[in-house]
């Protein structure tokens, strides 16, 4: 199994609309990856370590698939209709990392 991570870093000048990403750009993310797409989650940060300090990732979104075909399978489709809806909601560039799930 492997997951995508959608990471959101934390600055000043950024702005990230959670309401429009969980209600909206998620949900037309799950119905494009079809399903192929496992599992979806989506956390907002909310302090680093110290209680009162900013978050490093505003918010990451984690994306579970069997395996990397399967992903590419309904990622590349996609990937135009996904990058037109990320104006919507935020003004960050995303960084992605995919991970093997071990445990």
């Amino acid at each position: 199994m492997v997951i995508i991570s959608i990471l959101y870093p934390n600055s000043v000048e950024k702005s990230f609309n959670m309401n429009y990403y969980c209600e909206e750009h998620m949900v037309k993310m799950q119905i494009l990856m079809g399903d192929s797409l496992k599992k979806v989650s989506v956390v907002e940060g909310i302090c680093g370590i110290e209680l009162g300090s900013s978050p490093t990732y505003v918010a990451m979104a984690h994306l579970w698939f069997d395996n990397l075909d399967e992903f590419y399978a309904a990622f590349v489709p996609a990937i135009d209709e996904i990058r037109e809806d990320i104006p919507n909601f935020t003004n960050i560039d995303p960084i992605l990392q995919v991970s093997q799930v071990k445990i």
